[in-house]
């Protein structure tokens, strides 16, 4: 568990970096990330040791070999447990010249993780602040999963400005609420093709061990979970990396996270992609720019359009298996744009697949990011149709202030999708979101008899195509006008005489005094 005074070691590690001159929290997290993974290292090498010792057999697997680099230094110096013992200047000089080289050419402990090594970059700019934050991961217990992923998502929380192309995270409880939705599976696939720093596969994994525990005690759903379920892809090394060591630190050990430009035309029609997915969870960049000469011809020939938002779409039903199913942010104007490739995607997913539902989120949810609206759509892919009524939910608030401070409106224990304390009829209008998932539960049923004043309705697919396949929430939401009784003008018009009046007698008075 997170506690506070891990907070404020971090808090502290963070001030000395940017003191330092590194105030891009990205190359802080990634730094920080190396002498994670070092660590990781040290401990498999240790369990290879202690196994070894255990069975007296010779070890199946040395990470850090015998003797000495190519420099004259002993791999043993490389070890986590030996150099965080060393003066600061000391282990500066392991860590710079010996143990980052080694990193490079290592192909690693087999983790996709190692796989993104070959370009570790080592930047922390004095031995002074490599000894600060050595001490402070030191304190850290490792073999506690929660505290390692807790600690990471809270480093992960400092990227406080938008990179480029659009990237921005997605706040922890709008991915929670759409795991929730989409309930995975042991046995799903899950994908997102624009991952960053990996929140929605983090968060799935997250879901299935508390709901699914029994997963782990069967191994080959267990394998399935390490190496099998979670697909990630991006096209930023650092968001790779940054993205492998957050799976890692959660306890899936080698998911499938790589590099790959998802809407590119090197990566159109890959057979190992193509409707290889179960479930995609995603929130892709909505302005990124767009090279449309390199843009894959596949998802062109489904909708010519250079708008990134919907060639992701297009890039989602063509992940999907049949029956697969996804949950996606898209901003405001997918829903309602005008143009052809708006409409068509709009006509495709209604007519062709099956449309779920579209959850309405409030401006702010991004700030301080961006100010865009944006809604989340959930469907499954049938390629045969299937959609009847469409469930709309209008979120007002999500737990926090809508503003850039974004300050929680209720205790922690009452915040997100699933509180832990259930929360008191006035705390709705504080957060709604225990209420879309209740809701979203009984969207076949009882739902379908709610009137459109109400803050979530069902709308039948024939009113959608009568409004050109309209997804904005207000084009069927109903608003009740109440009636308000006016005055009668005459009434008013003899009330603002008899103020005149008064007035009037004012003046002369206080002429009188001045006289």
């Amino acid at each position: 568990m997170m506690t506070g005074e891990i907070r404020s070691k971090i808090d502290a590690v963070w001030n000395a970096f940017w003191a330092g001159g590194i105030a891009n929290p990205l190359e802080v997290i990634e730094q920080i990330t190396y002498l994670l993974f070092l660590r990781r290292l040290d401990d498999q090498h240790t369990n290879e040791e202690n196994k070894s010792a255990r069975l007296k057999q010779p070890m199946e697997r040395r990470i850090f070999p015998k003797g000495k680099d190519s420099r004259g230094r002993s791999y043993e110096d490389f070890r986590w447990k030996n150099f965080k013992n060393f003066a600061p200047a000391e282990m500066y000089k392991v860590i710079g010249e010996h143990v980052f080289p080694f990193l490079r050419d290592l192909g690693g402990d087999g983790s996709t993780y190692a796989h993104h090594m070959k370009d570790a970059r080592f930047t922390i700019p004095t031995p002074a602040l490599l000894d600060k934050v050595v001490q402070l991961l030191a304190d850290v217990p490792m073999e506690d999963r929660d505290t390692k992923g807790d600690l990471y998502e809270y480093m992960l929380g400092k990227i406080a400005s938008a990179g480029q192309n659009g990237q921005f995270r997605t706040p922890r409880h709008i991915i929670r609420l759409m795991v929730e939705m989409t309930a995975p599976q042991p046995t799903d696939l899950i994908c997102d093709p624009a991952c960053g720093t990996a929140g929605f596969l983090v968060a799935a994994g997250e879901f299935l061990r508390e709901r699914q525990p029994s997963l782990l005690h069967d191994a080959k759903l267990k394998k399935h979970f390490h190496q099998g379920m979670f697909h990630g892809f991006d096209f930023d090394n650092t968001m790779l990396r940054i993205g492998s060591m957050n799976m890692l630190l959660h306890g899936v050990d080698n998911p499938d996270i790589r590099y790959r430009d998802s809407l590119a035309q090197d990566h159109a029609g890959q057979k190992d992609a193509d409707e290889a997915y179960t479930l995609v969870l995603a929130n892709p960049p909505f302005a990124g720019s767009l090279d449309y000469e390199n843009t894959a011809k596949d998802l062109l020939a489904i909708v010519k359009t250079k708008k990134t938002e919907l060639l992701f779409l297009a890039l989602f039903l063509r992940l999907l298996k049949p029956g697969g199913r996804a949950a996606v942010i898209v901003p405001d104007g997918v829903l309602f744009g005008s143009s052809n490739a708006h409409k068509e995607l709009r006509r495709m997913l209604v007519e062709e697949q099956k449309l779920d539902g579209v959850v309405s989120l409030p401006g702010g949810v991004f700030k301080p990011y961006a100010g865009v609206s944006t809604a989340i759509l959930l469907f499954t892919k049938t390629n045969s149709g299937g959609t009847d009524k469409v469930w709309f939910y209008d979120v007002a608030a999500d737990g926090w202030s809508l503003d850039d401070k974004r300050t929680a409106l209720l205790s922690d224990d009452k915040l997100g999708p699933v509180p832990k304390v259930e929360l008191a009829k006035d705390e709705h209008s504080k957060n709604n979101l225990p209420d879309v998932l209740a809701r979203w539960q009984k969207r076949d049923s009882a739902e379908r008899k709610r009137p459109r004043t109400a803050q979530s309705f069902c709308v039948p697919k024939a009113d959608i195509a009568a409004q050109g396949y309209d997804l904005s929430l207000n084009r069927y939401k109903e608003v009740v006008h109440e009636e308000v009784e006016h005055r009668a003008p005459r009434e008013i018009l003899a009330d603002l005489a008899k103020l005149e009046t008064e007035i009037q007698k004012g003046m002369k008075e206080l002429e009188g005094m001045v006289g």
